[in-house]
């Protein structure tokens, strides 16, 4: 068991082109550190564009065959995607090198740090972006380490999932709660946007969330406004709301206009470039964090006007023949639900396409992402869906995406099944009229960038 980093200089990833992998890479490497690491999908013989981009944060990339682990290595890194049988993993237990964790590792650099932690079942990535937006356009030099690349930081050549400012200043972390690691997390701020049935019915979750909440050391922000979060306040002058929920914090008059978000929140007008009340409600939880660290509503407006967004979050591709066509992360009910809303503001009706990941998350989400994508489509908008995304392993397969879209039909909306995606452009494009939107919403399956963009070209 390692308890601390103090003495600890030489860092190995086995996965590290994983997104939480190589952040925390990233972070290490960015502070001092030697850091290397390797990946399934790296070879000897061709460099991918991820791998170059490691290269250039200073971390020296391998195959995953072994080749890598040097007798100067100390600690090797993996995450739960990694199994035992792996060739590295057994290559570190022959020469005693200790193993940790990704998310015991992250544990471990919160305590070197002050740290603000968000955590919820959606919005993570995205209200720690807005907060890190917030604090660095005020001057306060955050570091962050996150789930997901901001759009500012992949523009000018990098990952985009890290970055490492003043070390005596603010960290931003994501605390996921999937895997049960945020509790392992002491932050001084911890904020809980939601607790909604993903991973993990609600129940479960609650009690992940409470000891996020006994953990954190100075505040525990949460989201007044969803039922289960509120049940965990410890009445934190900081806690948010929207609408008609009250609080300290509580965003108001929510106005989409294409997609551009206003709201007002204690007198001060906020603009967002990010559209949907989700993200509103997203922004407000990053404004009561900045606002609990001593950053001003003013300083906080001008952070997220400021403020570029996230990969593959609600992230337009492009207008093709009047169609705007949008990629999206979303991946559970609640997410997917809010995605569609959040295109509703076209002139058009949105046509949206969901391609649902792992056989066990998509049975046992099954009635809810039914009523929850049912209830927010309109007379006029469509779902489409293709066959579950497979990524190997010994799963159960005994249920299909044709059965959410049927579920769907009996609740009287216009659902297709399209079982093999690279047929989608053909039959969808009889569908879309100017003014349409098309969303292409999913997870975990790392070609969904490029198929987004081969949807568009095809349309």
């Amino acid at each position: 068991m390692i308890a601390s980093l103090e003495n600890i200089k030489n860092f190995f990833f086995i996965g590290v082109a994983g997104s939480g992998m190589s952040a925390i890479a990233q972070y290490l490497a960015a502070t001092g550190n030697v850091v290397s690491g390797s990946d399934r999908f790296f070879t000897s013989d061709t460099t991918l564009p991820i791998q170059q981009q490691l290269e250039d944060a200073g971390i020296h990339c391998f195959p995953q065959d072994g080749s890598g682990l040097t007798d100067a290595i100390e600690v090797v890194v993996v995450s739960t995607a990694i199994e035992p049988t792996v060739l590295e993993v057994q290559l570190s237990l022959q020469r005693n090198i200790p193993i940790i964790k990704r998310s015991e590792l992250l544990a471990l650099i919160v305590q070197t740090q002050k740290t603000i932690a968000i955590g919820g079942t959606s919005g993570k990535s995205t209200t720690s972006g807005m907060l890190f937006n917030i604090l660095k356009k005020s001057g306060m030099k955050p570091s962050i380490i996150s789930g997901a690349g901001l759009t500012s930081l992949i523009k000018i050549g990098k990952i985009g999932n890290a970055e490492v400012g003043d070390p005596n200043g603010w960290l931003i972390i994501e605390a996921d709660e999937s895997d049960g690691s945020i509790v392992q997390y002491h932050p001084e701020i911890g904020v809980l946007l939601n607790v909604d049935k993903d991973h993990q019915e609600v129940s479960e979750l609650m009690h992940v969330f409470e000891l996020f909440q006994q953990h954190s050391k100075d505040h525990f922000i949460v989201n007044k406004s969803n039922a289960a979060a509120a049940t965990l306040s410890t009445g934190d002058h900081y806690d948010f709301s929207i609408d008609d929920v009250v609080s300290n914090f509580q965003g108001r008059n929510f106005l989409q206009d294409g997609w551009e978000v206003k709201f007002d929140l204690n007198n001060q007008q906020f603009k967002l470039k990010s559209p949907g009340k989700h993200n509103m409600e997203n922004a407000v939880a990053a404004i009561a964090a900045a606002s609990a660290v001593g950053v001003s509503l003013e300083d906080c407006a001008a952070g997220l006007l400021d403020y570029e967004g996230i990969y593959r979050r609600h992230q337009l591709i492009g207008v093709k023949n009047g169609v705007t066509v949008v990629d999206d992360f979303a991946h559970n009910p609640v997410k997917c639900a809010a995605g569609i809303r959040a295109c509703q503001q076209s002139q058009g009706k949105v046509v949206a396409w969901f391609q649902p990941h792992g056989y066990a998350p998509t049975r046992f989400l099954k009635d809810d992402f039914i009523d929850e994508i049912s209830n927010s489509l309109r007379a006029e908008d469509e779902i489409w869906m293709s066959e579950i995304y497979y990524a190997g392993g010994t799963a159960v397969k005994d249920i299909s995406a044709l059965d959410l879209i049927e579920g769907i039909r009996v609740k009287g909306k216009k659902a297709f099944f399209v079982e093999d995606r690279l047929n989608l452009a053909n039959e969808v494009r009889s569908h879309l009229n100017q003014g349409d939107v098309l969303l292409l919403m999913g997870a975990r399956d790392p070609t969904l960038e490029q198929y987004a963009q081969q949807v568009f070209n095809e349309i």
